[in-house]
């Protein structure tokens, strides 16, 4: 019996000047693990007239990772934080009780040339202990994520736990977020590696599972945890991500993640009256939406 859940294509969505990828949240799965929201960034060129900005906007009761793969962005907050992230680091920010924060197109890329840029934010639920906690930011760079390879593919764990390894990234419940390249037709083998629910991201090429052959642009949710059949076909490019899912329920509206909806129509009001720590040197905002 296949153990392939379900097959998520990706979804355009407009941020303004700037197209992404939706891969989750998807109406069939909501969450996978602790996983929450999941944007692809596509690779596109920005500049010399489109670059990537996004205004000031508050977040409660989730991580956001910023994971890129070219390019670069700033990311300024409510509690001071100042940070360049580049292809391979990680920049983790701790929403808790209340942040605000930019993502904004560095400074130096504003030359009038284009460029290339491409990456990944993803949202990460907090345990419901951890909701109301005090902002936090973290910025771990490429050189200390743990990185081994197997045969043609080369691993890099970017956030949590797996094969017997851990993340520096700072995780408040049992997850993993790991990338995968290889060279050659490679089998991944996650049996006893990995805990709890599992998704697979294709960002390149393509692999063989269940008797499908599944390409770029989708993301694979097993129905069990052990998804040790599964072939990569030459060139690929993946991301693995999961965990063990949260005991609550999460409601989620716009850029609020909580187990509690009156929370959300708190967060809610605070947007509306603009009661969120706000930066001191940004005068944008973003609107609760309608």
């Amino acid at each position: 019996m296949s153990n392939l859940g379900l097959i998520i294509a990706e979804r355009s969505r407009d941020i303004g000047d700037f197209l992404v990828g939706r891969l989750i949240l998807f109406r069939k799965k909501r969450m996978i693990g602790p996983f929450v929201f999941i944007d692809h960034m596509d690779l596109t060129e920005l500049g010399p007239t489109k670059y990537m900005d996004v205004d000031q906007h508050p977040h409660i009761g989730l991580s956001t990772v910023t994971y890129m793969l070219e390019g670069g962005i700033i990311h300024e907050d409510s509690i001071g934080t100042q940070q360049r992230i580049t292809p391979g680091s990680v920049n983790l920010m701790v929403a808790g009780k209340g942040v605000s924060h930019t993502e904004r197109t560095p400074k130096d890329l504003r030359h009038g040339q284009t460029f290339k840029f491409h990456g990944y934010q993803i949202w990460i639920a907090l345990p419901k202990i951890k909701e109301d906690c005090s902002p936090e930011f973290h910025h771990i760079e490429a050189a200390l994520l743990p990185q081994w390879e197997e045969g043609s593919a080369k691993f890099k764990l970017i956030a949590g736990e797996g094969y017997g390894r851990t993340s520096p990234v700072p995780a408040h419940s049992p997850l993993f977020m790991i990338e995968i390249k290889n060279t050659l037709e490679f089998e991944l083998n996650t049996k006893d590696h990995l805990k709890g629910e599992i998704g697979i991201c294709i960002v390149e090429g393509s692999i063989n599972t269940c008797g499908d052959v599944v390409g770029k642009g989708n993301i694979l949710v097993f129905k069990i945890e052990n998804t040790y059949k599964t072939v990569l076909n030459a060139n690929a490019h993946l991301l693995l991500f999961g965990g063990l899912p949260l005991p609550e329920e999460r409601h989620i509206y716009w850029n609020f993640v909580s187990s509690s909806t009156e929370k959300n129509e708190i967060a809610k009001k605070a947007c509306n009256n603009r009661l969120f720590p706000m930066m001191g040197n940004d005068l944008s905002f973003v609107s609760l939406p309608n």
